[in-house]
């Protein structure tokens, strides 16, 4: 199974502590980036968070947002960290004799400065609990839209490899056809030139022309690439990088397929080729 990098999954976690919502993103990267937005009082949670999305994931750049609403209703034991609040109130004292301004210094908000209010450590561990059991739901999800994105792009490339094969075969199909008339054409400049070249002559010149103009090994090779992306796909993983190797190697035969081109059809073919390949690679850049 392939994954897609780009995904989202949302997920709402209640308990009697209040309401937290757990928010996954992804979009493609070349390596594995996590980036955490919560509340200072679960900061203490990042090294758990980073470490599950390291077991899981490989590349990607990853948001994970938490939002957290307490019950005021909750029974939950306040603490003052007291010395904290005295370190507040004495700094906010001597901003106001730098300023020179005096007024009454409001507790409500000293007591909404970070860490001053703190919920009792048995309370912590419970709601840090659910917080995580929430993690854990939500990065399935995020996981299980990471797979469902990556199965649509698997069928896509599919259809694209399909049609690689298609144009190869065509090409191969259009080959004698096309050697025969490149035969007659350069006869008919050896007579219209009025020159006489022996057989043997004549033969070497047809041996060079049809080495320059033959695309056998290059239709081989597609042919190869395309067993080998379908074997990619289907050993799944995190392939993304390998299946962007393969596109660099199509286009290397699509552009010599294209260079060596002496009939129109063939040049429709190489030119349908590219846009096949650059279609795939667009997929490709989302795959982890």
């Amino acid at each position: 199974m392939i994954h897609s990098m780009t995904a989202y999954a949302r997920r709402e976690v209640k308990a009697d502590w209040g309401t937290a919502i757990w928010e996954i993103r992804s979009v493609n990267q070349r390596y594995l980036e996590t980036y955490l937005r919560m509340p200072e009082q679960f900061r203490g949670l990042e090294p758990v968070l980073r470490e599950r999305f390291r077991q899981r994931l490989a590349r990607g750049k990853v948001e994970c947002n938490l939002r957290f609403e307490a019950n005021p209703a909750a029974n939950a034991a306040l603490n003052i960290n007291q010395t904290l609040a005295s370190q507040v109130i004495k700094a906010a004292e001597q901003i106001m004799a730098l300023t020179g301004e005096q007024s009454r210094i409001n507790p409500f908000q000293i007591m909404q400065w970070p860490g001053v209010m703190e919920a009792s450590e048995q309370d912590l561990d419970a709601i840090n609990k659910d917080l995580l059991d929430g993690f854990d739901a939500t990065i399935e999800d995020f996981l299980a839209a990471r797979a469902s994105e990556g199965a649509n792009m698997k069928d896509l490339i599919v259809q694209r490899l399909d049609a690689i094969s298609e144009e190869a075969a065509k090409v191969r199909a259009h080959m004698p056809e096309v050697m025969a008339w490149q035969r007659e054409r350069l006869l008919s400049r050896f007579e219209e030139a009025k020159i006489e070249l022996d057989a043997t002559r004549v033969e070497q010149e047809l041996i060079m022309l049809a080495q320059k103009s033959d695309v056998a090994e290059e239709l081989d090779r597609l042919d190869s690439h395309v067993k080998e992306t379908h074997k990619i796909m289907k050993k799944g993983g995190a392939c993304g990088r390998r299946l962007d190797f393969m596109m660099q190697e199509f286009n290397r035969e699509s552009n010599t397929l294209a260079s060596k081109s002496i009939n129109t059809d063939i040049t429709a073919s190489a030119v349908e080729l590219k846009v096949l390949i650059e279609q795939m690679r667009e997929q490709i850049q989302n795959i982890e």
